[in-house]
Order: C-alpha cells, then sequence, then structure tokens
C-alpha cells in the first residue's frame, strides 16, 4: 500500500478499496504537528492509521523536525513510540 505526501495540503494519505485515509498536519516552530488522523471505518483495524502517522514523523525526523501532536491518536501513538517522542 502507497502512502502519498501532499505537501502542499499537508497531508499523507493511503487509498485501500476506494477508501482513503488520511492524516494531515502543520510546520510551525522546528515542529510537525499532526492535526487530524482520519481512517473510514471500512478499512479500519488494518494498520492504517499507524503507517501514515508514522510516515508523517519519518518525513519530520528527515527533515529536522520535531514530531508533534494535537491529534488524539497521534499523542498515544508517540507516547507508544518513545524513539519517535524524543528525537
Amino acid at each position: 500500500m502507497e502512502i502519498i505526501h501532499d505537501p502542499e495540503r499537508k497531508t499523507f494519505s493511503m487509498i485501500i478499496n476506494g477508501y482513503t485515509g488520511y492524516v494531515s498536519y502543520q510546520i510551525r516552530n522546528g515542529k510537525l504537528d499532526i492535526l487530524h488522523t482520519v481512517v473510514p471505518f471500512q478499512i479500519g483495524g488494518q494498520g492504517v492509521a499507524s503507517q501514515l502517522v508514522k510516515a508523517a514523523y519519518d518525513y519530520a525526523i528527515n527533515n529536522r523536525l520535531k514530531p508533534s501532536a494535537t491529534c488524539s491518536y497521534a499523542v498515544i501513538w508517540l507516547q507508544r513510540h518513545p524513539e519517535y517522542r524524543d528525537q
């Protein structure tokens, strides 16, 4: 499954069976802040949200940005992945 980064829209997305899951973010003060994580129930339970959040934070680290989270899912994801939180 391919993850598509659209820097103009500030999203990472994935399409599965015609349904699109995505995370939206903003970059401010040296941080990439995930604002929303949206996965339609039709493709839920497949790890889509986790893959999208990871892709966004990998992008952040590769671009010398600190991972940050406003979205409640991303907050929990960072708690479970301290290797990203401590960047």
